[in-house]
């Protein structure tokens, strides 16, 4: 607990700086109401619906956010009481004995901006020349795949089938567009003259190469191969999931309150990332409510599989089980996962040395912890870039779409790399 009269923190850890400033903002925009020793400070992600009570006790001062309660120490709600409170007391004595004492309140404000440095000439060039770029590692990394057609029956009439390397390339450049399939037929074009593919296929042949189950394990290899060139670079990793929204609804009778009620359906995609790069190293998609843990060891298992030299994970409290943190001391790692609030250690091994751990030592444990924040900053980087909906309409498509979204993700952090880091990706052959 926090006690009064406690030497401030500030210049000691980054983090109690990072507070103390986050404080000093709510305390200049929001209303911070007052009710006896007590202070209740609006949340900042939901201001209207939550408010946390900071009290001022003789004993010390507490808060109820989940941040003081994990920490026990101040939290940016503390330091906002502290600034709105800064108290001078007067006390003056008049010509007939009465005792008075001014108090005068005020806000004392310091805006600060954290930045973090960025090489922009070399960015300026990996985004101008992003596009040129993505077709060339796409047509290299299709490549290492066999020359063999994408479906076997050849009983069918029509066009003869493109090779597996163009489907692909085709059916990922498509995606990386972000265009309808009629108005790409022009990329595919340049991309004929340019000698990426031997032939432009018809727009409705490029839908259906998405549709087709059998890329599903190919793209996926794929995405494990195309973060191979940032493997000297990545040793601490990320893990999490994200949905991607389709554009299928599901309706249904609601026997209780007398209604239909529909739903949107979406695909769930549990993924590992580098946290230097954001580069994504494993992907495992499932049912929209399979649960995130169980995925867990297979992504740590294909990082480490595929030449990854895995020091350090993190992840949130859904992934707080003894089999995640078992998973990732099989490989010689270090676990920084949240825990529960009503873990006890009862289980024993590695699980329990973390949670002694976080316990006496939050400081040093949070600050590997919250590494875990790059795989939001992953998942935001592909949907903003390359949609947070997927256009195809059957479950294999939707998949495909899914898993091509990271692929071209996963080049263009290979391209950074290229301008930023100085790195010249070659791709070993696969083998389907």
């Amino acid at each position: 607990m926090y006690k009064q009269g406690e030497p401030t923190t500030d210049g000691i850890t980054a983090g109690a700086e990072e507070r103390r400033q986050r404080g000093i903002q709510i305390a200049a925009v929001a209303r911070i109401e007052r009710k006896g020793k007590c202070y209740f400070v609006p949340s900042v992600t939901n201001p209207r619906a939550t408010k946390y009570e900071v009290a001022m006790l003789s004993s010390g001062t507490t808060c109820t956010c989940p941040d003081f309660e994990n920490r026990g120490c101040k939290c940016k709600h503390i330091y906002a009481v502290e600034c709105v409170i800064q108290r001078e007391s007067t006390v003056s004595v008049d010509a007939d004995g009465v005792t008075t004492e001014t108090v005068r309140e005020s806000v004392t404000v310091t805006k600060t901006r954290k930045t973090y440095p960025q090489n922009w000439p070399a960015y300026n060039e990996a985004q101008t020349n992003e596009k040129r770029q993505f077709q060339t590692l796409l047509h290299d990394l299709c490549s290492t795949l066999p020359a063999m057609p994408v479906a076997e029956d050849r009983s069918k009439r029509g066009r003869p089938r493109l090779p597996l390397n163009e489907a692909l390339f085709c059916s990922v450049f498509k995606v990386y567009s972000t265009m309808s399939a009629r108005r790409f037929t022009s990329d595919l074009c340049d991309a004929r003259s340019k000698g990426y593919i031997s032939q432009v296929p018809h727009f409705n042949s490029v839908l259906n190469y998405l549709e087709n189950p059998a890329l599903f394990p190919v793209l996926k290899r794929l995405i494990e191969v195309s973060a191979l060139p940032l493997a000297s670079v990545e040793s601490s990793f990320a893990v999490d999931s994200t949905g991607f929204t389709t554009c299928r609804f599901v309706r249904w009778y609601d026997v209780k309150y007398n209604r239909f009620t529909s739903e949107q359906q979406w695909i769930k995609a549990h993924l590992m990332c580098g946290v230097k790069t954001n580069v994504v190293t494993a992907i495992e998609i499932h049912g929209r409510d399979a649960a995130d843990a169980p995925q867990f060891p297979a992504l740590v298992d294909t990082t480490h599989g595929n030449g990854f030299n895995i020091q350090e994970t993190s992840a949130d409290k859904g992934y707080s089980s003894g089999e995640c943190h078992n998973a990732i001391d099989r490989i010689g790692a270090v676990p920084f996962i949240q825990f529960k609030s009503n873990a006890t250690g009862g289980i024993g091994g590695v699980y329990e040395k973390m949670l002694h751990y976080f316990r006496f030592r939050k400081d040093e444990f949070l600050v590997h912890y919250h590494q875990r924040s790059n795989v939001e900053t992953t998942m935001m980087m592909i949907k903003s870039k390359f949609g947070d909906s997927l256009r195809s309409k059957t479950e294999p498509a939707q998949k495909n779409e899914t898993l091509a979204k990271v692929l071209c993700h996963n080049i263009c952090c290979v391209i950074s790399g290229i301008y930023e880091l100085g790195i010249e990706p070659q791709f070993p052959a696969l083998h389907i």
